[in-house]
């Protein structure tokens, strides 16, 4: 790795959020850092190298940072979402359960062999997409209150439930060490609340602001990587470390001068050059020579959006259902690690990725749409 290079991959970060200025598009940042890192891999120009043990290693880097903030942006603290818990606990299985013979079905079809992993995707959704999106487009009522729920656990749960579907063979030992990872997390939220109700935490915090020490995000990264040091040795990906850690810091409540901060590090630096690599490693090439793997990506997008319309059934408003259908850290994850361990056919990561662009789009679409019918009923009531 040199400094032109890193230059190089600074630069093509820049890409996302360059796609993503047009509200119209509603595009994600993340697709342009795709896009460009595939642009510029082996597939493309051939600059970049997801190999390069540099490059990997900070991509690493991006990746537990990335799951962390995804978990700190679920809002376990609002006593709102305590009380829309149930409804929303009940849609998240009513999708979990439509999800397994769709994805029965897709891995007959297309002869994967990988109906679990499937299933785990098809019932996924990103808190880390739609959290924003519900924001953004100022959407409100008790269908929306009833949907945060739906989404933390449906996160949640799928980022666990991972590294047992991709790789069945290893499950126990996955398994255990997922409990690992996650018995670390509760001791640390356990650690960080006694923190918070002795006052420790409020006079770093003083001092911090005070001095220009920048304690709070030094600490955090030092437990997000002593977390992921954990994972890594129990044999969990550090995916599984950096939400659990994210969810920790979300139940105590995470100060606006940290968020800035991992903020910065994370979506100015590590981010990016974590889906910049992301894109560098996918074998588009194969997805090419495997029409088959297209219609796999499409069918998987097509099929999350399909079960997340499920809860219809509950009286769940659909332009909200085919919002719960938005994938991104999920796909990503098992795009990583089918990359890393070879557990995928050549090119089903890419058709991973291509199915969370779908359930992306139609998230999008049915955000603006259900946007716009709340204005419509406002100024409906106006009149």
């Amino acid at each position: 790795m040199t400094f032109t290079l890193l230059a190089l991959i600074c630069l093509a970060g820049i890409a996302g959020p360059l796609l993503a200025i047009s509200h119209r598009w509603g595009l994600p940042v993340v697709v342009g850092e795709l896009l460009v890192g595939v642009v510029l891999g082996p597939v493309g120009l051939g600059i970049l190298h997801a190999t390069e043990s540099t490059f990997a290693f900070m991509a690493s880097i991006g990746f537990a940072l990335v799951m962390f903030v995804a978990g700190s942006h679920v809002p376990i603290a609002d006593h709102r979402l305590r009380q829309a818990l149930p409804a929303g606990l009940l849609r998240a299985g009513v999708v979990g359960v439509a999800s397994v013979p769709v994805a029965i079905l897709l891995a007959d079809v297309f002869g994967t062999g990988h109906a679990a992993l499937y299933a785990v995707l098809l019932a996924s959704s990103s808190a880390a997409l739609i959290l924003p999106i519900v924001d953004a487009l100022q959407l409100r009522g008790d269908p929306i209150l009833q949907l945060l729920p739906q989404v933390a656990v449906a996160d949640a749960a799928c980022i666990v439930a991972l590294p047992l579907a991709i790789d069945p063979a290893r499950a126990g030992r996955a398994a255990l060490g997922a409990v690992a990872v996650v018995a670390c997390a509760v001791v640390l939220f356990l650690a960080l609340r006694a923190a918070q109700q002795r006052g420790w935490r409020q006079r770093a915090h003083r001092l911090s602001e005070r001095r220009k020490f920048a304690l709070e995000l030094r600490i955090n990264l030092a437990i997000l990587f002593g977390l992921a040091a954990v994972a890594q040795a129990a044999g969990v990906s550090i995916m599984l470390a950096g939400f659990a850690f994210g969810l920790a810091v979300a139940a105590i409540g995470e100060p606006r001068r940290l968020a800035r901060q991992l903020f910065a590090v994370t979506d100015g630096f590590f981010g990016p050059v974590f889906f910049v690599w992301l894109g560098a490693s996918l074998d588009l090439r194969a997805l090419i020579q495997h029409p088959s793997l297209v219609g796999l990506g499409l069918a998987l997008g097509a099929g999350a959006v399909i079960t997340h319309m499920v809860p219809r059934l509950t009286r769940q408003p659909a332009l909200l259902g085919a919002l719960a259908s938005a994938q991104l850290g999920v796909p990503v994850a098992a795009a990583t690690l089918g990359q890393q361990s070879h557990l995928l056919v050549n090119g089903e990561p890419a058709a991973l990725l291509l199915g969370a662009l779908v359930t992306i789009a139609a998230a999008a679409t049915a955000a603006t749409l259900a946007a716009r019918s709340q204005r419509g009923a406002a100024t409906a009531k106006g009149f």
